[in-house]
């Protein structure tokens, strides 16, 4: 039964090859004919009659072809000849292939999108020749020429108008990236907010100096001067420039701390043998489902472990309050603000990329790049869970443990 399916995957898999090929080179036949028509009535004859020079209305004359061109399509590169004319008034310019046109439109949108998926200058070249032929128009030049379009596209995008986004959450994080020429690794600050559509966008990528207050700061002044709302809440790792930039540039919107840093950071104080308990015990508090819950789940825990490792109890109990101030939010919400997920995710594919190709020679390069990237990830970003709820955060809504806070009515007022 398996050899069955095997030779009838292997005769597919020929069959579609064979199909690809008869309608490439259909296409490559369809556009000949076209580049012969369009000379047919540039020239106001078709083909095979001839007219004396005299003849009034008489334009030039075909004059062979020019060396053969390859044109790469979404579907594969084919092999086309361009005609010639000579003794005309005016010059003959195809509209269907202009003179130095060697790729599609559809094809120049493949390019990035393949380099932009992790692939170095040589395996990108391969990639592309695997998939349009060895005629592929393709040279280190060419791709040049995209890297510093993404740097216009980029210095571009960070001129844009904000004032239109309302804004419910925001997630800030860092990424380090080792740039060729640089001898410290250099921080891009990233910060993603969710819509009150529920839609997730990317607000800013920006180099800074080891995510310091100034830098953060920096980043934040901007934002606001091009009009960013103020989310209702802020996710962040517990690195204290952030939290200084945040409550001094943004002090209205409401501070939560990642639980994936905290977790790491409390483990880090803990030998190996008491890792595995310890993360299952804090993996529990962060999924309590009450705020009281929560923190007698941390009591237990310190009382566990802070006479013999009171560094451990320090960590955790260290800012505590941002821990749980996802409890002010709906329940549904909790999943996404619990944690700086959201920018760490299409984080990690990134970092495969930056470490696999030694690409950056400076640290601008390397934050266009990483900024096209994340451009490309905001795409498929996910809608958030509950979206329905989120009109009613960015209207200030309180919630009690991720419930809507109910009014009182005026007997239970007068009974108060």
């Amino acid at each position: 039964m398996t050899k069955r399916i095997t030779k009838s995957s292997e005769a597919s898999r020929v069959v579609y090859s064979e199909l690809e090929g008869y309608a490439r080179r259909k296409v490559q036949e369809f556009i000949q004919a076209v580049l012969e028509e369009e000379v047919t009535e540039f020239l106001g004859r078709p083909k095979s009659k001839r007219s004396a020079p005299a003849v009034e209305g008489v334009r030039g004359y075909r004059n062979g072809y020019g060396k053969p061109r390859h044109l790469a399509l979404s579907s594969g590169t084919i092999r086309l000849r361009r005609p010639r004319v000579r003794d005309c008034e005016e010059k003959f310019e195809s509209q269907v292939l202009p003179l130095f046109k060697r790729r599609s439109a559809e094809v120049g949108q493949l390019l990035p999108e393949l380099y932009l998926h992790g692939l170095a200058k040589g395996d990108f070249e391969l990639a592309l020749r695997g998939l349009l032929g060895e005629g592929a128009p393709l040279s280190a030049s060419s791709i040049g020429r995209l890297k510093a379009r993404w740097q216009v596209e980029y210095e571009a995008w960070k001129q844009q108008d904000l004032s239109e986004l309302q804004l419910v959450y925001a997630w800030a994080d860092g990424i380090y990236v080792k740039a060729g020429l640089e001898k410290e690794k250099a921080a891009l600050l990233v910060l993603i907010g969710a819509t009150v559509e529920g839609q997730k966008v990317l607000l800013a990528c920006e180099s800074g100096q080891r995510e310091s207050k100034l830098s953060w700061a920096a980043l934040l002044r901007d934002l606001k001067g091009r009009g960013l709302q103020v989310p209702r809440l802020t996710i962040a790792d517990g690195h204290l420039g952030i939290w200084s930039a945040l409550s001094e540039l943004l002090p209205e919107s409401q501070q939560q701390r990642c639980w994936n840093h905290k977790v790491l950071n409390v483990l880090d104080t803990l030998p190996k043998k008491e890792q595995p308990m310890a993360k299952q015990l804090l993996r529990g508090m962060a999924a309590s489902p009450t705020q009281a819950e929560c923190q007698k789940q941390r009591d237990a825990f310190v009382r566990r472990y802070q006479n013999r490792y009171p560094k451990a109890t320090e960590t955790l109990l260290r800012d505590w309050e941002r821990m749980i101030t996802f409890y002010a939010f709906p329940k549904e919400h909790w999943p996404h603000l619990r944690t700086s997920n959201v920018v760490e995710s299409p984080f990690a594919a990134i970092r495969l990329r930056t470490d696999a190709a030694k690409r950056y020679k400076c640290v601008s390069n390397a934050t266009a790049m990483i900024w096209k990237l994340l451009r490309v990830a905001e795409k498929s970003f996910r809608r958030l869970k509950g979206h329905d709820l989120l009109p009613e955060v960015f209207q200030g809504k309180p919630f009690v443990d991720g419930f809507p806070l109910k009014a009182k009515n005026k007997f239970e007022k007068a009974a108060a």
